[in-house]
């Protein structure tokens, strides 16, 4: 099963960095500061999160603080998840 920060790294890089995986990205960098994401991005990652995660965010919950790094986001997936999910790296 592969690791919730590893689906959201994967599909940051197949969706905004067009498969270059040797751009170097850390868990905490922000998305929208180094330009991998844009509005419209945050959007698509919040439909990935729903789709992969079966779980529902509200408009209220679309913030920095939930979906500016792989590291928060997992963190957010972790928080709305019933059962633990993986989360570490």
């Amino acid at each position: 099963m592969m690791l919730v920060k590893e689906q959201i790294r994967s599909f940051i890089v197949e969706s905004f960095l067009f498969g270059d995986s040797s751009r170097t990205l850390s868990d905490d960098d922000s998305l929208i500061e180094n330009d991998v994401v844009d509005s419209t991005g945050i959007l698509e990652l919040v439909s990935f999160v729903e789709d992969n995660f079966a779980i529902t965010v509200a408009d209220a919950e679309i913030l920095p603080s939930n979906f500016d790094s792989i590291a928060r986001v997992a963190a957010y997936v972790a928080s709305k998840t019933p059962v633990p999910l993986a989360v570490a790296s």
